[in-house]
C-alpha cells in the first residue's frame, strides 16, 4: 500500500521531534489556542492539515465553557464552540471512571494529589491508547504509563 502524502508528512515531522500522533488535548492546550498563542495554534492548524484528529476530554470542555460563562466572555465562548466542531469530543464512560479511580488511588497510595479533571482526562487518554498534550507536564507525568506531549516546548515525554 503506497503512502499517503499527510502519513509521509507525519512520519517526518515525528523524525525532526514534532510528534502527529493522535492526542487528547488538555484543558490548557485549548485555552492557549483559543488566545492565539502562537506555537499551539500552529501546532493545532498542522494536525488539521495532516488529517490528525483533535481530540478532547468533555472534562476539558466543561471546564472551558465554565470559565468563560463565570467572566461573561461571549465572543471566546463562539470561538470554543467552533473550535470544538473541528474536535472529537470523548465522554466520561465507566471505564474511564474505572480507570479514574485506579490512577487517583494509586497516586494517593503514594502521597500524591491530582486533580479530579486532570485525573479524568489522563484517564481518558489511557483507555483510548493515546497521549495527552498539555503545558501541565508536572501534573501528567505523575500518571503512570501515560505519554505526555509538552506543546509548549515541544519536546514529548513518557511517564
Amino acid at each position: 500500500m503506497a503512502s499517503t502524502p499527510a502519513s509521509t508528512e507525519r512520519r517526518r515531522a515525528h523524525r525532526r521531534g514534532t510528534p502527529m500522533n493522535r492526542c487528547l488535548l488538555d484543558t490548557d492546550v485549548i485555552s492557549f489556542y483559543l488566545r492565539g498563542q502562537a506555537q499551539v495554534v500552529q501546532r493545532v492548524v498542522r494536525y488539521l492539515q495532516l488529517g490528525v484528529p483533535l481530540e478532547l476530554s468533555v472534562v476539558s470542555y466543561y471546564e472551558l465553557r465554565r470559565g468563560l460563562v463565570r467572566i461573561g466572555a461571549r465572543r471566546r465562548l463562539a470561538e470554543l464552540e467552533a473550535f470544538v466542531a473541528h474536535c472529537r469530543a470523548w465522554e466520561v464512560s465507566m471505564e474511564v471512571a474505572r480507570e479514574a479511580a485506579q490512577i487517583a488511588g494509586e497516586l494517593a497510595a503514594q502521597g500524591m494529589r491530582l486533580d479530579d479533571a486532570d485525573v479524568l482526562i489522563g484517564a481518558t487518554a489511557r483507555v483510548l491508547g493515546i497521549g495527552v498534550a498539555t503545558g501541565n507536564v508536572r501534573h501528567f507525568r505523575r500518571i503512570e504509563g501515560l505519554v505526555v506531549e509538552d506543546w509548549l516546548s515541544e519536546t514529548e515525554r513518557e511517564g
